[in-house]
């Protein structure tokens, strides 16, 4: 079982490195830099570098340098952030807070496991999470608001540029391709059936005596826990889909649920434990399966508009109205897009390994051999049969003013933006009260302000 919130473990793992860090230093920190009225102190210091040595970066002086001065920047957007009253979400807070500590109850195993390994109270550790989140908001909109204020650019800007720029600093436009598509699906209902009936079967078998933890080896779909007979380990209900955390808690330990469904298919579970809002429980995952009529029935049907359009019987757009199943380019006449952008242009990174096999060696024009692929639906995507045509293929080139002006645009935003950063924190190193301990004294700063703020 997955957790949905895998993404926000970044931010996660370093706010748990600032906590046991101060845990560590809790009687003999120090201060080692002044900031206005903001300290750093060397428990601050390692537990960034703590954070760096769990994701396998160095941890060397070097290092220490640049993550101290890294530091003392966000420490001026902090102080800024203050003096320009900006608010905080506090909902965006809790919501994250609550994630955050689901995260780590699941991880150290419950409460008193947290609180023992940090040697605080829940509500000590949670406004100790809570204010790390709120300075993070509003050093990042501080951050995005000195972004924001350059003026807004114009196709003078971007020729100035491009006129002073070493050709060689010009951004380089990938390979990209235009795409387009017709799509059918496999009977979905049928397959979801199928799966119910597979997985009714399993619970009947266990009300009947069979163990559930023999079965879920045997069938469950879930890597993770089907090797451990389905058990999922002591967690918050937080960190499972709602209907999975919903349904477990709502069982009497030793019962077998109804099947539930969630967006990593049909589960049933068994509750081993409860404890407050955490659990323990079995489950046995099963996916809907397609069979290899579906995918026959599939194929012909695709081979013969393929071989009708190539025959100029029909078009692709025809093709695509009369029979393509996917509501997304079927209005476009197969054209495909890209769901983050919108853009109709795909770099080979952003398209689907099936896609990009499909049409890797056709030409312009061309249409692939059947294929399965995957939508853009759900976590993982649905399974769909298409084939793909090549529309288009933009060479790997230098941006020019002509044909990347969307680019080069992008590309002198992000550059004005970096100069009223570094603009913004050489003003504050100047006019800001800052002590540094001379133990930094011959760290290599990006910036020479830093060194007269250190401590004779």
């Amino acid at each position: 079982m997955t957790n949905r919130f895998i993404s926000a473990f970044v931010l996660a793992a370093t706010l748990f490195g600032q906590l046991a860090s101060a845990q560590k230093y809790n009687t003999i920190d120090k201060s080692i830099a002044v900031v206005g009225n903001e300290l750093i102190t060397v428990s601050d210091l390692e537990s960034e570098i703590k954070a760096l040595r769990a994701r396998g970066q160095a941890s060397d002086k070097a290092t220490r340098c640049q993550v101290l001065e890294a530091m003392m920047e966000n420490k001026l957007f902090l102080m800024q952030a203050r003096l320009d009253s900006l608010s905080i979400s506090n909902d965006n807070v809790e919501a994250y807070l609550n994630r955050q500590m689901a995260e780590y109850r699941t991880m150290l195993g419950g409460d008193e496991q947290m609180e023992s390994y940090f040697g605080k109270s829940m509500y000590e550790i949670r406004k100790m999470f809570k204010e790390q989140l709120q300075d993070q908001s509003l050093i990042q909109q501080e951050r995005g608001q000195i972004e924001s204020s350059i003026p807004d650019l114009t196709p003078y800007d971007v020729k100035a540029f491009l006129d002073t720029v070493d050709r060689d600093k010009l951004p380089v436009i990938p390979q990209k391709y235009k795409l387009s598509q017709l799509c059918i699906y496999p009977d979905r209902e049928k397959a979801k059936m199928e799966c119910k009936e597979r997985l009714l079967n399993l619970r009947e078998r266990i009300i009947n005596g069979e163990k559930f933890t023999t079965l879920a080896r045997l069938y469950s779909e879930d890597p993770g826990s089907s090797r451990k007979g389905g058990e999922l380990g002591m967690a918050s209900r937080d960190i499972f889909w709602p209907a999975f955390g919903d349904a477990a808690m709502s069982l009497r330990p030793g019962t077998i649920s109804q099947i539930i469904e969630t967006p990593d298919g049909y589960h049933i579970i068994q509750v081993i434990e409860k404890k407050g809002d955490m659990f323990n429980a079995r489950h046995i995952l099963l996916k809907p399966k397609y069979t290899d009529d579906d995918r026959d029935k599939a194929f012909r049907k695709l081979d013969s508009l393929r071989t009708a359009i190539d025959s100029s019987k029909i078009t692709f757009e025809m093709a695509v109205y009369g029979w393509s199943q996917d509501p997304a380019s079927r209005t476009n006449g197969g054209q495909m897009a890209d769901p983050n952008t919108g853009s109709a242009y795909f770099e080979v990174d952003q398209m689907k390994p099936e896609d990009y096999s499909a049409v890797e060696g056709l030409e312009p024009g061309q249409i692939s051999k059947p294929i399965e692929s995957r939508d853009n639906e759900g976590r993982d995507g649905n399974l769909v049969y298409k084939i793909v045509r090549l529309d288009k293929i933009v060479p790997a080139h230098t941006a020019t003013f002509e044909n990347d002006y969307t680019e080069l645009l992008e590309s002198v935003r992000s550059l004005k933006a970096g100069e009223a950063v570094d603009e913004f924190i050489d003003k504050k190193v100047r006019e800001t009260y800052i002590i540094i301990d001379p133990m930094f004294g011959d760290c290599d700063f990006s910036r020479d302000g830093w060194k007269e703020k250190i401590r004779k």
